[in-house]
């Protein structure tokens, strides 16, 4: 199992094609689907996360935004082979019986999500061979029948018959269907891995499949996603996700076998009449969740898109927006029928170390530097303040804030024989809690380190110049405020204790301790 920062690569999902026809607009076709996800496979295959959930997702699209009745989409999950055979055979002998009506006509869709390879669909310890389902497929009386296979390996399944990619044929959905034929949509090339998402709560190619039903395809903005709308959004969307990950990139593939010329319309989000939408600003990527912040995603409107509207059915969704140092976050209400027009204001801001730190959104680690004015009382009789600065980098995975610093400061002391000049050169490294209030981020933890003490006397012939080791460990507490683009002010306090080597009053010879109280004032920057 390969796991790179956002994605899981899995023997993973193989996905059948996905059709949405609009309902409104063809009286006289009937539209069925059969649907199935399994996150179990063969022996020694691991459980994937998401195959089933998936299904559900493009179970929800169809029915919502295709024209699917829910009594014509059948849902399996976690199933075996031989009921998703008998499945299939119930929906063909459904069409079978209504294309026999004059002027009646079917479209017929098969999706697949979990383990394969490149001969087999294995649905648990059972298996379906990838050429049974092209004859399942390609065996019904519907006049359209579309297959998409989310899966590892899956690309075979668009070689069969040395198949190559055509122009995408049209069917309209005005007068009915104005084509015959199969298409034919797999998540992977032939020999590669498909791959999930964990910040997606999905596959890569079905989660662009659904995003791009729900608008996010629509590249003319007719409100109407046809096939060749689909697979572009799809393809360069998953080559371009997968391209940085462990598993390597992810070629989603495809083969027509159609007879017509008419767009074939998927799904319809600008005329559903029981969804409502969003619409979201340019200059940044926009997710949509379900049930809060960490929920699964349901669509995704990229920073690049030129549509950027999404139909949902009505209700409370989470929005997320990645800008460069910071995250916007809310939850907004879609009403049936009604545009929202999602605008940056509606939406709270988090930096991403706020994130890194609750173990929200796909930010695990934040990170910067800081600098700072500092000063420390004295450590031995006499002394003054020792002023100067520290320049450090500081972490924040969840939970914690982790800072590597060095500090540079010069105090001085005098008595009635000596006077001298006291610089310090040292490092720390400190581990704090810390907790986020609106605005401000307050912290405690402890800080330990060590360095150096160099001695310069300027009673001239009295003493010579010394330098003395030290290490120090003692409690630092603060607090942070985020000023925006990732700076944040910084004030803190650390209450330490010093150990060095050194002669007492009586001139003895030992390790010494010395309680000091350091305050600090500085600025850093989040990435």
């Amino acid at each position: 199992m390969i796991r790179k920062w956002v994605s899981r690569a899995l023997a993973a999902p193989f996905a059948f094609a996905v059709v949405g026809v609009a309902a409104d607009a063809e009286a006289g076709v009937q539209r069925f689907a059969v649907i199935i996800g399994n996150n179990e496979g063969a022996a020694g295959e691991p459980t994937l996360k998401f195959a089933e959930q998936d299904a559900s997702k493009m179970r929800d699209v169809l029915k919502d935004l295709g024209g699917f009745p829910a009594a014509n989409i059948t849902l399996l999950q976690g199933e075996s082979a031989d009921e998703a055979r008998k499945a299939i055979a119930i929906a063909n002998e459904r069409i079978r019986q209504i294309v026999a009506t004059p002027d009646e006509q079917a479209v017929l869709v098969l999706y697949y999500s979990g383990h394969a390879d490149a001969t087999n669909l294995h649905l648990g310890t059972s298996t379906l061979e990838v050429r049974e389902l092209e004859q399942l497929a390609r065996g019904s009386a519907a006049n359209v029948r579309l297959v998409v296979v989310d899966a590892c390996r899956s690309g075979a399944l668009t070689r069969v018959k040395g198949g190559k990619k055509a122009p995408p044929v049209a069917v309209r959905t005005d007068t009915g269907l104005a084509g015959q034929g199969a298409i034919f949509m797999t998540a992977s090339a032939a020999g590669e891995d498909a791959q999930e998402s964990d910040a997606l709560q999905g596959s890569f190619f079905t989660h662009y499949l659904v995003s791009g039903l729900r608008g996010a395809a629509d590249k003319d903005g007719d409100g109407q996603i046809t096939i060749d709308e689909l697979y572009e959004h799809a393809e360069e969307s998953t080559v371009r996700a997968t391209s940085t990950s462990l598993a390597g990139t992810q070629h989603p593939t495809f083969r027509f076998e159609m007879r017509g010329r008419s767009p074939l319309v998927l799904s319809s989000p600008g005329s559903a009449s029981n969804a409502g939408q969003l619409r979201f600003p340019s200059g940044k990527t926009y997710l949509v969740m379900v049930g809060g912040s960490n929920g699964p995603v349901l669509t995704e409107v990229s920073d690049t898109a030129a549509m950027r509207t999404v139909a949902l059915r009505p209700g409370k969704y989470f929005v997320r927006a990645r800008a460069t140092d910071h995250l916007l976050e809310g939850t907004v209400e879609v009403k049936a029928t009604s545009t929202v027009d999602v605008s940056d204001d509606m939406l709270s801001r988090a930096t991403y170390a706020r994130l890194a730190r609750k173990g929200e959104g796909t930010v695990t680690l934040a990170h910067g530097p800081f600098a700072a004015y500092t000063f420390r009382t004295n450590i031995v009789d006499g002394g003054s303040l020792c002023h100067g600065g520290t320049l450090g980098y500081a972490f924040a995975p969840r939970y914690l804030e982790v800072a590597v610093a060095t500090t540079l400061c010069r105090g001085g002391f005098e008595n009635e024989y000596l006077e001298a000049i006291q610089d310090e050169l040292g490092g720390t490294v400190a581990a704090s809690y810390v907790f986020d209030v609106p605005v401000v981020s307050f912290g405690l933890g402890i800080r330990g380190g060590g360095g150096v003490l160099h001695e310069t006397f300027t009673t001239r012939g009295r003493a010579p110049d010394r330098t003395t080791g030290f290490g120090s460990v003692g409690l630092v507490g603060g607090a942070s405020i985020d000023v925006g683009e990732g700076f944040h002010f910084d004030a803190s306090a650390a209450a330490e204790t010093y150990f060095f080597l050194g002669e007492n009053e009586e001139g003895e010879s030992g390790i010494h301790a010395r309680f000091t109280f350091r305050p600090s004032f500085g600025l850093g920057k989040w990435f």
